[in-house]
């Protein structure tokens, strides 16, 4: 399967990480996840990952409840870089080279971000999982996987989630909602579709940067949207 991309950023939510369960992180899960990604490095492609914290720690609930949501949102960053390092140690295990950089400074932990060494790790084969968000509260995880990959020239950004692509309307709720094969920014902002928040999709707007919704869950999808066949939903310019 020949790709269409030579370097991408994956998007995925931290509760992509917990399968069945109602917090933390499923081992099988994580494991699938990362042969995937190894899959599609094989076709040379180059690889960036940002990931969220919902599976650990939410920082929008919880700062809804009294706590300061700058505070609440640094846990959440916290929470990410715990995530980070479980895929990292994943890819390990399965013989992929994989670097953690963080938007937080914890050297002991993980590297800082510093664009131009994420750049040469991506084009040494590296995957590149970038951890704590922007390093800035009140931004989520969407809009730095916009950041990221508009800093480092992804191509597009594939966020892996739990259905299938943007529907019309929820389709556990109805029976008769469409899949969305391709549809624009400017239809998605319109129609408020909540593929990603508004920052975000506003970002890859005017990057010209192209956004694909698939389900992470589904064997073969990555490899599936990274080809440019029809997977999930095309949000473009």
């Amino acid at each position: 399967m020949k790709s269409k991309y030579k370097r991408i950023l994956l998007k995925l939510s931290g509760e992509a990480l917990m399968g069945d369960g109602a917090y933390g992180i499923s081992r099988p899960i994580i494991d699938s996840i990362v042969a995937e990604i190894a899959a599609v490095q094989k076709q040379d492609v180059e690889i960036g990952v940002v990931i969220g914290g919902g599976n650990i720690f939410r920082g929008v609930a919880l700062g809804a409840e009294g706590m300061d949501r700058a505070t609440a949102d640094y846990m959440g960053m916290l929470a990410t870089v715990m995530n980070a390092l479980a895929l990292q140690d994943a890819m390990r295990r399965a013989g992929v080279a994989g670097r953690v950089q963080s938007a937080l400074n914890i050297e002991q932990v993980v590297e800082p971000y510093i664009r131009g060494k994420a750049i040469r790790y991506l084009e040494e084969g590296k995957v590149v999982i970038f951890a704590a968000g922007t390093g800035n509260p009140f931004f989520t995880t969407d809009t730095a996987a916009a950041l990221r990959a508009s800093e480092v020239g992804a191509e597009i950004v594939l966020k892996g989630t739990k259905v299938d692509g943007v529907y019309t309307s929820d389709p556990k709720k109805d029976p008769a909602a469409k899949r969305y094969s391709r549809i624009s920014f400017d239809e998605a902002i319109q129609l408020n579709l909540k593929i990603m928040d508004a920052t975000a999709l506003a970002l890859c707007r005017d990057q010209r940067l192209p956004v694909n919704v698939f389900s992470i869950f589904r064997a073969g999808a990555l490899g599936r949207v990274v080809a440019g066949e029809d997977e999930g939903t095309l949000v473009h310019v």
